[in-house]
């Protein structure tokens, strides 16, 4: 757990992965996750290694911790999280549209939070079994983007200048240019 100012977990669950089709959108979705705060993130069995290789090799070159893991059954995966005391976030163009007041509920709780992405279509039972639907927006977009917002907005900004550790790379920031330094 890294931001004690949030002193719970915050994980993903990518739900609705079709192989090959949703490779490159599945992985931004771990990379997202990572950058932007998350602890880790579940996917479905039948995500494609090469994905979760993917994830790992980041993770490994710019640190960490995140944790990948696999799912057999993502409805068991929201059962368990919420018999564990978690709460369930599901972000869908359908729901609440997102504000101050429903993310100072969401944080109220102090509850482990398991934020639910989904691809084009989603199983009827997320949106009862979810705590809070909530929309960035009641437009067709990406998942990537609403997972993003909702992840800044959650921790305030503060996960932007996370330094993570075992990190081999790290950026260093320019005006202009870019510079990459090996991190002994």
């Amino acid at each position: 757990m890294w931001c004690p100012s949030l002193n719970r977990k915050v994980y993903v669950l990518r739900i609705g992965h079709r192989p090959v089709r949703d490779h490159r959108v599945t992985t931004h979705v771990g990379l997202v996750a990572r950058a932007f705060g998350a602890d880790g993130i579940f996917l479905e069995r039948h995500v494609e290694e090469s994905i979760i290789k993917s994830l790992e090799k980041v993770v490994e070159t710019w640190g960490g911790p995140f944790e990948i893991v696999k799912t057999v059954n993502p409805r068991h995966t929201v059962t368990e999280w919420k018999r564990n005391g978690g709460i369930l976030v599901h972000l869908t163009m359908y729901g609440e549209n997102i504000s101050d007041e429903l993310l100072n509920l969401i944080l109220s709780q102090n509850k482990d939070i398991l934020v639910v992405v989904g691809g084009e279509k989603v199983p009827s039972w997320l949106y009862y079994e979810s705590d809070y639907n909530i929309a960035i927006g009641n437009q067709p977009h990406s998942e990537v983007a609403a997972l993003a917002i909702f992840l800044d907005r959650l921790f305030k900004g503060k996960e932007l200048t996370r330094e993570f550790h075992n990190a081999k790379l790290v950026v260093i920031p320019q005006k202009r240019g870019k510079k990459v330094v090996k991190k002994e």
